[in-house]
């Protein structure tokens, strides 16, 4: 039977992905909280987590898969949802959708059965399941599929059955499970009862839960499940929309808990209900929602909760953030939320709710910003910075620009195109080609003096809105101020910092072709500074270029960082001894750790090992909050990726553009525990994934990155600063700004004329 199979392969998979199956008598008991309970849920409890369909912001819905790995990633009291559909023969199943042909393959398979049946009144074309038995779900090689496009189809051929929902509680036994009725009415019209399935299974197993979105079936079942350990929910859809029973609208009901109350336990609304949104998708304050019902003796589950989903601007991408907002917001707590990601509402009860905000927790791993906190306001600005300082960081970071009067600033990228409005102002016709600096054109910082820069406004940098549409805080895209590097000392001297990490790129180049000294720049900015003096504050140098830190190594007693600036596989000892000769620190990237295929870990290589043998720390960029950024395996959480990271390869330091999250992720309290560390705090096993996928459905081999050799890492000395020569008498002008505003591409940009590119620069 199918079915036995999956649940074979589940194991596997659970061993994969997290180690060890713990017994389900590790749960936790639901004797009465004490009366210091820190939860504000109606009962004192810690909040509920219900993995609805399982796990399925990773496998398909309601899969096998699914449920197995959401009980091995979630506590240990995890609450397992089913929407539950009927069977022509009046099986209840599991299927979180209505049409059959949105969540399984059966458009493909059964091609020319397509129906349309009104489904509330709307006429609903589809595949239905009502049409058919449970047989002919099972045996006609129909199976379940991701629904939603942005999530990885890579499991949609490992052909998972629809499951029964006697299967899933008699076979999995979850320590509790819920089922929601949505389609009460739907079914009444063709003759099946849904009310009789749901009282006929509650004596079959144990259903702890419930709802329906419709007043008349919850009212049909509350005196038969009277007594029983059964609770019904009364579930809230859109508050326009129509309740069919009453004929009112969702929103009209909620101004009317009591009657609720008649019918119902508990109640189950969207999470906007709770905090709304703005139309800019900022918070508004949280209504009263969960006092008022609290009062009325009713629970408040909430829905709609996915890490990858829309999240409100104000938490920044992280879920974690998100999730405390319903449970350790000082005002209420939720009883329990429906999550696509049961492993994150675990983390955040059991980890990161009710901690001390100001504890800086364990010293690992170092916090280094990138461009400050440039996740939440554009990079290397002054609220960067400070926002980089008030969220935790240890060390704030300046990258070092050189402007074309030789003054030394901190900016994201030598590119003003990426991080500040350039493209609309005069400056637009300044584009230029840098081979040495960058294939495509750009509008370089030392094409501009320092008082042109300080004329245009910062622009926050978006890297995950090209095919994902995901930006970073726009109401603040263009808020801050730029920062010089003394200014950047300046802030940084006093503040409860380590130290700083100032990065210098393309010194060959702006020497040896622009006659900037940006080293000798970096070098008198500090000596200029507090800086200069001893200071509890230590100060690293970081490049990619060994000749760099040479310089370093030879003029002052900075600690120095080398930065590999590709993915490697391994070292070998020669490279490493070179860069142990000028530098202590190693800065390497996320693919250098766990490598990745198409989003999918495939290994850990040993590089962290190899690099800490040498007495050489190590730190790893660069960690993101958005989904995206991050390895399926990560299941779309920062904070395991980051605890996979640190835990799983012994990182000695993140380096973040929201370095709030991962100072969070420092002070959680299940760091603290040891062998007695839960599951969704333990790292994730590289390749576990890819080991229980179809094997046709796996991505293509790529080659495995290279080895760092002395080669890559040995350099010649950077080259005398040499001042280009002046322009000509002849040489051309730059042409006017585009009328329009927007950005185009100087002829200078173009010409063959070393001498008239040149004078296109000097004269700008």
């Amino acid at each position: 039977m199918a079915t036995l199979r999956e649940l074979v392969l589940g194991v596997f998979l659970v061993w994969c992905v997290g180690g060890v199956v713990e017994e389900v008598s590790g749960q936790r008991s639901n004797k009465p909280p004490p009366k210091s309970s820190p939860w504000k849920t109606l009962t004192g409890n810690e909040p509920l987590v219900i993995a609805r369909g399982g796990f399925s912001g990773i496998f398909p819905d309601s899969s096998s898969y699914a449920y197995q790995v959401a009980m091995q990633f979630s506590l240990p009291n995890v609450i397992l949802w089913c929407d539950v559909q009927l069977t022509k023969d009046a099986v209840g199943i599991c299927l979180s959708s209505l049409t059959i042909n949105n969540v399984t393959n059966i458009e493909r398979v059964k091609q020319n059965e397509k129906k349309t049946y009104p489904v509330n009144g709307v006429p609903t074309p589809g595949w239905f399941p009502i049409d058919y038995t449970l047989d002919d779900l099972q045996m006609a090689n129909i199976s379940l599929i991701q629904p939603i496009f942005s999530r990885s189809a890579s499991f949609d051929g490992n052909g998972f059955s629809i499951l029964p929902v006697d299967f899933l509680a008699l076979q999995l036994r979850p320590a509790g499970l819920w089922i929601n009725i949505q389609h009460d009415l739907f079914y009444s019209q063709h003759n099946l009862s849904m009310r009789s399935y749901v009282l006929s299974i509650s004596r079959q197993v144990i259903v702890n839960y419930v709802s329906s979105p419709e007043v008349g079936f919850l009212r049909s079942i509350v005196t038969r499940l009277k007594g029983s350990v059964t609770k019904s929910v009364f579930r809230f859809l859109d508050a326009g929309a129509i309740e069919p029973t009453t004929n009112q609208t969702y929103g009209a009901l909620l101004k009317n808990l009591t009657f609720i109350k008649s019918f119902a336990s508990g109640i189950l609304v969207p999470k906007n209900y709770i905090w709304p949104l703005n139309s800019a998708r900022y918070l508004l304050p949280h209504t009263s929602l969960v006092s008022d019902a609290h009062k009325e003796g009713l629970e408040v589950f909430a829905s709609d909760f996915a890490n990858d989903g829309a999240l409100s601007y104000n938490y920044s991408y992280d879920p974690v953030s998100e999730y405390l907002s319903y449970f350790d917001n000082g005002d209420f707590s939720v009883d329990g939320v429906l999550s696509d990601f049961p492993i994150t509402p675990s983390s955040t009860i059991d980890c990161f709710s009710h901690i001390n905000k100001s504890s800086s927790g364990q010293a690992m791993p170092k916090v280094i910003s990138y461009n400050g906190a440039s996740g939440i306001y554009p990079g290397s600005t002054d609220l960067a910075y400070k926002q980089a300082v008030e969220d935790g960081a240890d060390y704030i970071d300046c990258s070092v620009q050189m402007t074309s009067d030789g003054i030394p600033i901190c900016l994201d990228t030598i590119n003003l195109f990426d991080t500040t409005t350039v493209a609309q102002s005069p400056f637009n016709n300044l584009s230029l080609t840098v081979p040495e600096v960058q294939k495509n054109p750009g509008i370089f910082s030392f094409s501009l003096t320092w008082k042109d820069i300080q004329s245009l406004k910062p622009s926050i940098l978006n890297p995950w809105f090209s095919g994902y549409v995901l930006v970073r805080n726009p109401a603040y895209k263009n808020a801050g101020s730029f920062v010089s590097l003394a200014d950047f000392l300046t802030f940084a001297i006093d503040k409860p910092l380590a130290g700083v990490l100032i990065s210098i790129e393309n010194a060959a180049y702006l020497a040896g072709k622009q006659g900037l000294d940006v080293t000798g720049a970096v070098i008198d900015a500090l000596k200029n500074s507090p800086y200069g003096n001893k200071t509890v504050q230590e100060v690293l140098i970081q490049s990619s270029n060994i000749s760099v830190l040479t310089k370093f190594k030879e003029q002052t007693k900075h600690k120095l960082v080398y930065k590999v600036d590709e993915n490697i596989r391994d070292a070998d000892d020669a490279s490493i001894n070179d860069i142990k000769k000028v530098a202590r620190t190693v800065v390497i990237s996320k693919d250098s750790v766990y490598p990745e295929n198409q989003l999918y870990l495939t290994g850990l290589t040993n590089v962290v090992q190899r690099l800490q043998t040498f007495n050489l720390t190590v730190y790893t960029y660069l960690f993101s909050n958005e989904f995206v950024s991050q390895a399926w395996d990560f299941f779309s959480d920062p904070y395991v990726e980051i605890n996979t990271f640190v835990m799983g390869s012994g990182i000695n330091g993140v380096i973040t553009d929201y370095p709030g999250t991962a100072a969070m992720y420092r002070r959680n309290r299940c760091l603290t525990l040891g062998d007695k560390t839960p599951v969704y705090m333990s790292p994730v096993q590289s390749g576990g994934l890819l080991g229980v996928m179809n094997p046709l459905f796996l991505p293509p081999a790529e080659a495995p990155n290279p080895i760092l050799t002395e080669q890559n890492v040995a350099e010649s000395p950077l080259p005398p600063v040499t001042k280009p020569p002046r322009p000509g008498p002849n040489a051309l002008a730059p042409a006017p700004p585009s009328p329009s505003g927007h950005p185009r591409l100087a002829a200078c940009a173009f010409l063959s004329s070393l001498l008239t590119l040149l004078a296109c620069l000097l004269l700008h």
